[in-house]
């Protein structure tokens, strides 16, 4: 049995099988739909998405909550009490202050259990890129290593997870804050579709402008075309409720790389509240992001 956890959070947009198969503890955010809130488990326990994006192309405007110092504290103290070592691997510091709420966490824990190691990294990652590090980072412990190896090994991945995503609708980014008003007037050009990334700060950055879906999906691909590590590829794509915009950006993938995995998952509601219904991004691991 192993003497750490890896604690991450819903953020992942990881199936929940991967999760538990990969021995996670993933602790959930929060978001509020027509005034009600939801808890965002991985396994959408208290809402389907489909019922969330249907929610959203009617005009609703949902919010998110960020996890807190109390909820990390919480759930790490008994992990600690059971003599185990805890990695936190969180969400962008760039998109929410659930990394801060970790570290004032961590600093409280630490002087309690002086005899455990508590260590957390910023993945300044978000939905599957975070996903990505964290299911890389899990395969490394389960292979053996040390909770100092694989804190390690993820902060080196860190500035080479590559985020990639169009929006259907970019007003969502800057409503809620992860884009200026600036980069935003984008979307009251009819037909044009944003190209955007998550940066090494791990912040939201417009990149291109794209003509239409289709040229879109090719933008995304020459992105990784341009900047993928050599070799077979570990490819996770998200989808905001498009199923069939993410299936035909895998085949484009698939038209240049050679693929080791590829996983197609639906983005949460966390994520989804900011990037809106019709999202599709794509991550992997690059020379650099």
């Amino acid at each position: 049995m192993s003497k750490y956890v890896i604690v991450t959070d819903s953020t992942t947009d990881l199936p929940a099988s991967f999760a538990e198969e990969l021995g996670l503890m993933v602790l959930p955010l929060r978001f509020n739909l027509n005034g009600k809130e939801y808890t965002n488990y991985l396994d959408n326990r208290e809402l389907d998405p489909k019922v969330f994006y249907d929610a959203v192309r009617g005009g609703a405007q949902p919010t998110t909550s960020q996890i807190n110092p109390e909820d990390y504290i919480s759930v790490l103290t008994p992990v600690l009490k059971e003599g185990k070592d805890i990695l936190i691997l969180a969400f962008s510091s760039g998109l929410s202050g659930t990394f801060n709420s970790a570290r004032i966490a961590v600093d409280e824990l630490a002087s309690e259990f002086k005899e455990r190691k508590i260590l957390l990294v910023d993945t300044k990652s978000a939905s599957l890129g975070e996903g990505l590090l964290v299911t890389l980072a899990a395969r490394e412990a389960k292979a053996g290593k040390s909770i100092e190896e694989v804190k390690a090994y993820a902060e080196s991945l860190v500035p080479r997870l590559a985020h990639w995503f169009t929006v259907d609708d970019i007003g969502h980014l800057v409503r809620g804050g992860r884009l200026s008003k600036v980069a935003g007037f984008v979307a009251k050009l009819a037909s044009i579709k944003p190209v955007l990334h998550c940066n090494t700060e791990g912040k939201l950055a417009a990149r291109h402008k794209a003509i239409g879906r289709k040229r879109a999906i090719k933008a995304l691909v020459e992105e990784m075309v341009k900047t993928a590590k050599p070799g077979k590829q570990i490819v996770y794509i998200g989808h905001s409720d498009d199923l069939e915009g993410a299936e035909a950006l895998a085949a484009e993938v698939k038209l240049h790389f050679e693929i080791e995995e590829l996983v197609i998952n639906m983005i949460g509601p966390v994520i989804g509240s900011h990037a809106g219904q019709g999202t599709l991004a794509l991550f992997f691991v690059a020379e650099n992001r």
